[in-house]
């Protein structure tokens, strides 16, 4: 009794096997940047001119903190915008990729302590069509993620207004 196997029943096994994987790999594609826009809702910000002014709006994610695309001397970056930050704090590991050099060491208070840090100059921070000149930065050793802490050294050259769940950027 020797029964021969179906060569398409087969074929079809594989065929749903491999549907479902795609199936499962679309949905974790789409999950992914939705989760992404979630934290992340200001992905592509958009410039508005109002006379001579550049005006950028940023929407609150879902935590109610302000978190953009932007570029460091032309590489894209992710932003946090942070008021309580005297200066721009980028995660030491990345001042290779973004030009940065590190310069005079001393130490920062920040939310988890006082730190080493390294001071340094971005040479060109842009956010949508806004962009700012020889910003203070400081090159912290501590940070581990990739997110950029948007400090007043910037902050401080736009004129800024949080109106609901939006945070106005206005050159000035």
């Amino acid at each position: 009794m020797n029964e021969q196997q179906d060569p398409t029943a087969s074929t079809g096994k594989w065929m749903v096997a491999l549907a479902w994987i795609c199936g499962f790999g679309l949905l974790v594609f789409v999950f992914s940047d939705l989760l992404e826009k979630q934290i992340n809702p200001n992905s592509e910000p958009t410039s508005e001119r109002i006379g001579s002014q550049t005006e950028v709006r940023l929407k609150q994610n879902r935590q109610g903190h302000y978190v953009t695309t932007g570029y460091i001397n032309g590489e894209e970056v992710v932003f946090l915008v942070d008021t309580g930050a005297t200066d721009v704090a980028v995660p030491a590991h990345l001042a290779n990729k973004l030009q940065l050099k590190a310069g005079r060491e001393g130490l920062a208070s920040t939310a988890n302590g006082v730190v080493r840090v390294a001071e340094s100059t971005i040479e060109t921070l842009r956010i949508g069509e806004i962009v700012v000149r020889d910003v203070k930065a400081n090159l912290n050793p501590g940070m581990q993620d990739d997110h950029i802490l948007l400090g007043m050294s910037v902050l401080r050259q736009l004129e800024f207004t949080q109106r609901g769940e939006w945070l106005i950027l206005r050159t000035l």
